[in-house]
């Protein structure tokens, strides 16, 4: 009797699994594992809100695990030793593993290559688990990079090719008994998590994506930008953690068909686009993908700027919208990450990796792929094609947010104050702005455009 181990990572389902299928075709006895690795939880990425969203996830994975006579094994340690550990206590002769993009996921495949090799036992890397297009499958002819650096050309051939069909849910996972297992993390265990923090698990991915699809989807083109309406998925968290299939996510959203769903598909693949920049220069998740040398700003009256920026206390009404989103849900409406990301970027002009930082403290959904490379879009050190862009948030207020709802939700001490005028409180008679507890703008948007013609690579020296 054979035995196989599937290596859970980011990748947290059963329904459309391919490392798992493939598993069960193989051997008679599965071991679905996941190893808590002491690399990652002693790092800046086992923040509160994403430890309290895995144990939702790994409690839902082990429990529709049972449904089907199965159970996920926990262990936690070094990733390497506790899968050579556990395949060597099941007797396996294989391991499965989704195919993952960043420097570190690399790095842990191959050492668990050798390791598992050097035990007589073989590694198999899936991939297209994590995204709909395998990174390094849609190339651009002829550059020799060995990746798109610019979006639309990406999308052209990323289009072109079907996603993988869809597998379904197995009926039975058959593991063997005698091997023990941790007790599964609790999210009442996790403190300093976000008080409005979504529920994980794959449950929720599916009944959140089949609510999207039935009464979401059709209106997302023309409203995704409403900060308001909040007309987005919310399915980042469950892609972040592999508890939805990016692949079946494509394939249902096409079915449904229409503007909405093109839309939709068109984020999604804008996912693999960063992804497949990730796998190719896996050195930018800190390091500048175009090298612009900076000047960014530092010292004092920068921290201090920081500081009200993360505390949603700018001055900017829409920008401290969003961070206080930030703080109360681990979450932030697209349009609003990309306001609170360019003022910081390109009005204090700080550098972007001070906020990439802070957003990986407190996102749901934060990884390498997704938020370091749109902090650098944003900041212009990326792939965006106009780097030199900047987003002005009273007009992005009042573009995307004209009645003030939006401001008013998460900004109540201005929710007596109407629009338009909600977004420029500074320009209220001092008599009127003494009425609300809000502060004065921490900088001048002219002044913040200057800094950022200053700090430019090629311009005068400030």
């Amino acid at each position: 009797m054979n035995t196989a181990v599937v290596l859970y990572t980011s990748d947290l389902r059963l329904h459309d699994h391919p490392p798992l299928r493939a598993a069960l075709a193989s051997s008679d006895r599965v071991v679905p594992l996941f190893v808590r690795d002491r690399a990652i939880q002693d790092s800046a990425f086992a923040a509160p809100n994403r430890l309290a969203f895995l144990a939702d996830c790994l409690a839902d994975l082990d429990a529709a695990l049972r449904e089907r006579g199965g159970r996920l094994v926990l262990r936690s340690g070094d990733v390497v030793a506790e899968v050579c550990a556990l395949a060597q206590e099941a007797d396996a002769d294989e391991v499965h593993i989704a195919a993952g993009v960043s420097g570190y996921a690399h790095a842990r495949e191959e050492r668990l290559r050798e390791a598992l090799e050097s035990q007589g036992r073989r590694l198999h890397v899936h991939d297209s688990v994590v995204t709909v297009v395998a990174p390094g499958a849609v190339l651009p002819a002829g550059s020799g990079s060995g990746h798109f650096a610019v979006f639309t050309p990406y999308l052209r051939r990323w289009a072109e090719l079907p996603p993988r069909p869809v597998a379904p849910a197995p009926r039975s996972v058959r593991v063997p008994d005698f091997l023990g297992s941790e007790e599964p993390p609790r999210r009442s265990a996790v403190t300093g998590i976000s008080p409005g923090l979504a529920r994980g698990g794959e449950s929720e991915a599916r009944r959140l994506l089949t609510r999207w699809l039935r009464a979401g989807i059709t209106h997302y083109e023309e409203a995704h930008d409403d900060l308001a309406g909040d007309a987005t998925s919310r399915l980042s968290p469950h892609l972040h953690f592999g508890t939805l299939s990016p692949a079946e996510a494509v394939h249902r959203a096409r079915a449904a068909g229409g503007p909405g769903a093109e839309a939709f598909v068109r984020q999604l693949c804008w996912r693999d686009f960063h992804h497949q920049v990730l796998a190719a220069r896996p050195e930018t998740a800190t390091a500048d993908y175009r090298s612009r040398r900076d000047r960014w700003r530092t010292g004092p009256a920068a921290e201090e700027e920081v500081r009200a920026w993360k505390d949603g206390r700018t001055g900017y009404p829409v920008v401290d919208a969003a961070m206080r989103q930030l703080r109360h849900e681990g979450w932030i409406h697209n349009r609003g990450r990309l306001l609170a990301a360019s003022f910081l970027a390109k009005t204090l002009y700080v550098d972007w990796r001070t906020g990439a930082r802070h957003f990986l403290d407190l996102l749901v959904d934060g990884d390498v792929a997704n938020n370091q490379l749109n902090w650098q879009w944003v900041a212009g050190t990326g792939t965006d094609t106009r780097p030199n862009r900047v987003l002005n948030p009273v007009r992005q207020g009042l573009r995307h947010d004209p009645d003030g709802r939006y401001v008013h939700r998460w900004v109540p001490e201005l929710a007596a104050l109407a629009a338009p005028r909600v977004h420029e409180p500074w320009r209220l008679p001092a008599q009127e702005r003494a009425r609300f507890d809000y502060p004065e703008p921490v900088v001048d948007l002219a002044d913040g455009l200057g800094r950022f013609r200053r700090g430019r690579p090629g311009a005068a020296a400030p």
